[in-house]
């Protein structure tokens, strides 16, 4: 905005200034002319006088005494004016030769030649802009009014009025400087004026623009000031009951979630005591399930599996609870991914032959090793493993690791019914599924890609996800040799198979 009115105003008060100056320039110089025409045609009267006064005893005797008689007449008939005069000879040279007179050693090259031509042939007054020189000043602008004196049949002077221009050219300097300094002081006192303008507008907007990343940053107590009931007052309180609104619900939301936190811990320790005696009579009955009927053999069976499940959602349930609590810890160690993803693979296997799926392995020939937590990583490629033969509709199942200088990296490919936008936005939510409607094959509890995440979390790595409807999904972690270093933009795998590299 500042510079569109700088630039608008410059150009409107540079054509304002230009006319201005357009109009004082042509209206002082017609004044000046008119003037200057007036007072040659003064001088030109009065040489004619003394030509006529000459001829009344008969026709005037051409000499150095009338040509100071008419010289005199037109130097004197205006007096105090400013300007120099010439009196040229016009007759013919073979008939008589006329004494030649000049003020203040003006010179005839003052007086241009089409002007000369002019009043010799058509015998009248003329007038144009000149430069006036002479021998002792220096040059002026200047006009030069002239015309023929007629002295006899043969004889006749040529009369130029020349009227210097200089204090007129200074005086349209000084106008000309004056007004566009006058234009500069405008131009900035409008851009200071705009300045402020929009400086009143832009700060409460930069104000409302750093409020709202205080907010985005979690300081839900910060409100903008209102002053006035202008239109920014009007935008900072809708802002200031926005903000009290998110407050409102953001702390109702938190509440309601470490209300949902607090339960699933009360919960998970508090079924821990009765699970562990559930669990002790259900291994009494089946351990003597021969001995029973059929009905009951295949009860205590059923009775066992079922514990096997809600156990492993209570073991779920007590990781995630510690992970809110935030007191998980790592217990890093010196492995090599190499091992532990293969330990994950072997204790997959069953379920893999289960499903139907073959378990393809690609792994790195260099050891890849990194410092971690085994268990947690062991888990991570387990949860991915059994979340690859839920969906991988009997197909291959390809497990890669490869590594690098700075980082290791982990793949799991199934061949499914993939993921599309929405599912790829959601599959890391807890207890999230991507079809609710299907049988579930391996009693998964929802929880394991949201323990996987925390997992990777927790060893600073990135554990991301590619997939496509009809196409099978990728899950793909990255840790750091060491952790705590940053990892590279590139991963050692690439999450899309299409390609070669990301």
């Amino acid at each position: 905005m500042l510079i569109i009115t700088l630039v608008a105003s410059t150009v409107l008060v540079g054509v304002a200034l230009g006319l201005l100056l357009l109009r004082v320039t042509n209206g002082l110089v017609d004044a000046n002319t008119s003037k200057s025409i007036a007072e040659a045609n003064v001088g030109l009267a009065a040489a004619q006088q003394v030509v006529l006064q000459a001829s009344e005893s008969g026709p005037p005797v051409p000499g150095e005494g009338l040509a100071d008689s008419i010289m005199n007449a037109l130097v004197s008939s205006n007096e105090g004016g400013s300007f120099e005069v010439l009196l040229l000879d016009a007759s013919s040279p073979a008939v008589t030769t006329l004494p030649e007179r000049g003020t203040n050693l003006v010179e005839v090259a003052s007086v241009p030649a089409k002007l000369r031509a002019q009043v010799r042939t058509e015998g009248t007054e003329a007038w144009t802009y000149t430069t006036v020189r002479s021998v002792n000043q220096p040059d002026e602008p200047g006009l030069v009014v002239g015309s023929l004196l007629q002295l006899g049949p043969d004889a006749a002077y040529e009369v130029y009025y020349l009227f210097p221009y200089g204090e007129l050219q200074r005086a349209l300097d000084l106008v000309r400087s004056t007004a566009w300094l006058a234009g500069v002081l405008l131009v900035g006192l409008l851009a200071l004026a705009m300045f402020l303008v929009v400086r009143h507008v832009v700060m409460p907007v930069r104000q409302a623009a750093r409020t709202a990343e205080l907010l985005r940053a979690g300081h839900l107590e910060q409100r903008l000031p209102v002053r006035g009931e202008d239109d920014l007052a009007a935008l900072a309180s809708a802002f200031n009951d926005m903000a009290a609104s998110l407050q409102t619900q953001i702390r109702q939301l938190e509440n309601l979630s470490r209300l949902q936190q607090r339960f699933v811990s009360d919960v998970s320790h508090e079924l821990r005591t009765p699970l562990t005696t559930i669990r002790m009579a259900s291994d009494v009955l089946y351990d003597q399930r021969e001995e029973m009927p059929a009905s009951l053999r295949r009860s205590s069976e059923l009775l066992r599996g079922q514990l096997d499940r809600f156990e492993l959602l209570l073991t779920d349930l007590l990781e995630i609870s510690r992970f809110d609590a935030g007191a998980a810890s790592l217990e890093p160690e010196s492995v090599d991914v190499r091992d532990v993803v293969q330990q994950a693979v072997d204790a997959a296997g069953p379920l893999a032959v289960a499903a139907g799926s073959d378990l393809v392995c690609e792994f790195a020939d260099r050891p890849c090793v990194v410092a971690c937590d085994p268990r947690r990583i062991e888990r991570i490629v387990r949860n991915l493993l059994s979340n690859a033969i839920e969906h991988g509709e009997s197909g291959p199942i390809e497990v890669k690791v490869a590594g690098t200088e700075q980082a290791v990296a982990v793949s799991v490919r199934d061949h499914g019914r993939g993921l599309d936008d929405q599912d790829l936005d959601r599959v890391f939510d807890r207890f999230w599924r991507a079809d609710p409607a299907r049988a579930r094959t391996l009693g998964g509890t929802g929880l394991g890609l949201s323990i996987a995440m925390e997992d990777t979390r927790l060893h600073g790595g990135r554990l991301a996800v590619w997939g496509r409807p009809g196409q099978g999904a990728v899950f793909r972690l990255t840790l750091p040799r060491v952790p705590g270093h940053e990892l590279p933009a590139e991963s050692p795998l690439p999450l899309d198979p299409t390609q070669v590299q990301v």
